[in-house]
């Protein structure tokens, strides 16, 4: 059995906004160029990557987020077992995409923390931490952002309109938790 390490203390509600760690959560970098590449993940894995920039694609199991114009980092709908770190997609790719010489396949579950921010304070809160303008983003379901909050590199995916999912490394995880509950208490 793993000793899965919860990187934010405690769910919070704080002025009609609810921030949550969604864990644990798999998550991979996908990296390739090649036509075959892309129709390699999409048979694979019964998803398209999304080609367009800031855009995402989302299958029954799996969302992808676009990152760069060959990087792209794909994760689970529902949270994963937390007893072992196996992950049936991660094989599938390694076997389909690695060991074909069509991509690279990069685990990082660990690295990563996926916050759930909802409610309708959440672009009142992004605004007061990040240069971003998140006019356009906030009516775009599906769109992803790469930017910064608090100083901390960050990737947003707009799920619907009060509802985003946020990545931050790990090591930076409590600080930018810290930051959100202390800049939603003064809203």
């Amino acid at each position: 059995m793993l000793n899965y390490n919860q990187a934010l203390p405690n769910d919070t509600s704080i002025q009609d906004l609810q921030i949550k760690e969604i864990k644990p959560i798999m998550k991979l970098i996908v990296r390739g160029k090649k036509r075959e590449f892309i129709s390699a993940i999409g048979k694979s894995l019964n998803i398209l990557l999304p080609t367009e920039a800031n855009t995402s694609t989302q299958s029954d199991k799996l969302t992808a987020l676009w990152l760069s114009p060959d990087e792209w980092i794909i994760f689970s709908n529902e949270p994963n077992d937390e007893s072992t770190n196996k992950y049936e997609t991660e094989d599938l790719l390694i076997n389909n995409i690695s060991k074909l010489n069509l991509g690279a396949i990069i685990d990082v579950t660990d690295q990563f923390v996926m916050i759930s921010l909802k409610g309708n304070k959440i672009y009142d809160l992004f605004q007061t931490g990040s240069p971003f303008n998140f006019n356009n983003f906030q009516n775009k379901k599906g769109s992803v952002a790469q930017t910064i909050l608090s100083k901390i590199d960050i990737i947003v995916h707009n799920q619907e309109k009060n509802a985003v999912n946020l990545f931050v490394r790990r090591s930076f995880s409590q600080h930018l938790y810290s930051w959100m509950k202390d800049a939603a208490s003064r809203l």
